[in-house]
């Protein structure tokens, strides 16, 4: 029996097993939009307050879950508004299923009322993107669309679907399996390429295993952990390799980059043979690539054939999935003599430990520590700036707690709303986020979606009232001259002003009374002695978020620092 386009897409999503769907209505989408009002309970239907918060909760969604997130937004700006978090899955391999509804097909290109080309727009950043110009391809293309979000190196899918196609009469058929000629992801491991490897790695004498995100997406930590004490090598990881081994593991040195701990950098630099797995050796990672680990042979394992040698030429490529590379690894582990060189690493580590030596006002890492004592197993989401950093430095993740994180784009106002999106995949555990007040104000408004979705998540807002980072690198490189950085400053404050201090004005927000404002709410922390029994208050479940907003000097600064292109030697540890 044939059926409206509309119709197949709603048979589509219970086919694959969507419960959740984050969705903004609008013209050209108000046929699904319809379409689901009749499903009676079938998804749970979360209505964001913007369309970028709305793609950035769908994507904690999927980082929490392990499955698709899945969008639909209306065309022209519903569908721009996505596209940052697009790029932001694109980078850190998120499966999303975007669905975006288009003017009807006879007046695409006429620049119609909301007609953008958001496949155009988003061909870089998406596995697979399509406008339906058949109503008897929608069934195949929607399928196809699950199929390469979820298979290889996941990453997000657009499906931009016309007005007239939704209303279409065609097949109802939505298949259960679909082949597409050009697309094969890897799903076996190259045994010689891997003995190879193998052979390699047993042969070193500082051998150092860098593990990255990849391992997480396989669901590989275990195996990992396994093959480390196997073969008793250290591992560091990468930002988004954190908590693939246990924090206090005796095998871990830390993470390792631009902001990464000493011992896990020198390591790096010094090791023999570097055994890299589900990393893209970014610049954040690699600093200057000519001095990257100048006296290792490397060894890269990556289910994107594409990420292998683009940055970091290599000795031994591996394209495989990290969880299947390990698997058959862990049959041949055999110990490695590593006791001289693990001496070497505990060393480094006690000559420059990682200790945040405040200089006034509340310490950072008292808080992050706190945080971890007080959540136990919990799911820890940040946002993007000095926060994020001092959260992979100073947050150990062991049991089952894990960390959310925009990686590659690096999103500010990622956090919050990545948050609200892990508490609704995951609403049995624990969901803290972390965010400062910059990041925190870019989506500020989705404390509207928390509270009437009634998502119960802590909201740690750092409040420097500065965008932190950049701040940072003011204070640093550019002669303490704090351009477009002070959140606080108001007009009339000196020009050349290189506060904060007593003569500023009040700060803008009040956090408490915003969270109150939303029928939340908040808390102010201003000494160390309040830290826990605030964070102990949070964490009674109220049905709601509860905000707490942590007063921190603006000149707190993350270290170590390596500044951008430089050797990851040469770091700044004062």
């Amino acid at each position: 029996m044939d059926v409206t386009g509309r119709k197949l897409i709603i048979k589509a999503l219970m086919e694959e097993g969507v419960d959740t769907v984050f969705a903004y209505p609008g013209g050209m989408v108000t046929d699904i939009v319809d379409e689901l009002y009749k499903q009676e309970g079938a998804f749970r239907l979360v209505l964001p307050r913007h369309e970028q918060a709305l793609i950035h909760e769908a994507e904690g969604y999927s980082r929490a879950s392990g499955r698709p997130g899945v969008c639909i937004v209306t065309s022209g700006p519903g569908a721009t508004n996505t596209i940052t978090g697009i790029a932001d899955a694109h980078y850190d391999s998120i499966p999303l299923v975007v669905i975006t509804g288009q003017v009807p097909l006879g007046l695409i290109g006429n620049d119609a009322f909301q007609e953008v080309d958001i496949v155009g727009m988003t061909r870089s950043i998406v596995k697979y993107g399509v406008t339906v110009r058949e109503r008897k391809d929608l069934g195949k293309i929607l399928k196809m669309a699950f199929h390469i979000a979820t298979s290889g190196r996941p990453g997000p899918v657009l499906i931009d679907i016309p007005k007239d196609i939704q209303t279409a009469i065609g097949p109802s058929d939505y298949p259960d399996t679909v082949h597409i000629r050009g697309y094969k992801p890897n799903e076996s491991v190259h045994i010689g390429q891997l003995k190879k490897a193998y052979k390699m790695l047993k042969s070193g004498k500082q051998p150092v295993i860098l593990a990255g995100g990849g391992v997480h997406i396989s669901g590989a930590e275990s195996l990992l952990t396994d093959f480390a004490h196997k073969m008793n090598i250290p591992v560091v990881t990468t930002v988004m390799g954190k908590g693939v081994i246990p924090e206090d593991d005796p095998l871990y040195i830390g993470n390792c980059g631009m902001h990464g701990r000493y011992s896990a950098n020198m390591a790096v630099m010094e090791c023999d043979v570097l055994f890299s797995i589900g990393t893209r050796f970014n610049d954040r990672i690699t600093g200057d690539l000519n001095e990257f680990a100048p006296k290792a042979k490397i060894i890269h394992v990556d289910a994107d054939t594409a990420s292998i040698s683009r940055n970091v030429v290599v000795d031994i490529p591996v394209v495989s999935d990290a969880h299947l590379a390990l698997e058959k690894l862990l049959e041949w582990a055999e110990p490695v003599k590593t006791k001289s060189w693990l001496e070497r690493i505990r060393i480094w580590e006690e000559g420059h430990p990682l200790v945040m030596r405040t200089g006034k006002g509340l310490n950072p890492q008292e808080i992050m520590e706190k945080i971890a004592e007080i959540y136990k197993d919990s799911i820890f989401v940040t946002d993007v700036g000095q926060h994020q950093m001092w959260a992979t430095q100073f947050l150990p993740l062991t049991g089952e707690s894990r960390m959310i994180t925009s990686g590659g784009l690096g999103t500010m106002g990622f956090g919050f709303p990545a948050a609200i999106g892990a508490k609704i995949a995951q609403p049995m555990k624990p969901v803290v986020c972390l965010t400062g007040d910059g990041g925190f104000q870019m989506n500020m408004q989705e404390m509207a979606t928390a509270v009437l979705e009634q998502v119960p998540l802590v909201v740690c807002v750092f409040n420097n009232k500065s965008l932190g980072m950049v701040r940072q690198m003011q204070q640093l490189f550019y002669g303490k001259r704090y351009e477009l950085t002070c959140l606080g400053k108001k007009r009339g404050c000196p020009e050349n002003c290189k506060g904060p201090g007593e003569q500023c004005p009040t700060y803008v927000p009040d956090f408490v009374r915003i969270a109150e404002s939303y029928g939340a709410m908040g808390i102010r922390v201003t000494s160390q002695e309040e830290i826990e029994p605030a964070l102990m208050q949070a964490a009674m479940d109220r049905g709601c978020p509860v905000i707490i907003e942590f007063e921190i000097s603006a000149d707190e600064v993350v270290l170590p620092m390596v500044k951008s292109g430089n050797a990851m030697s040469e770091m700044i540890l004062k």
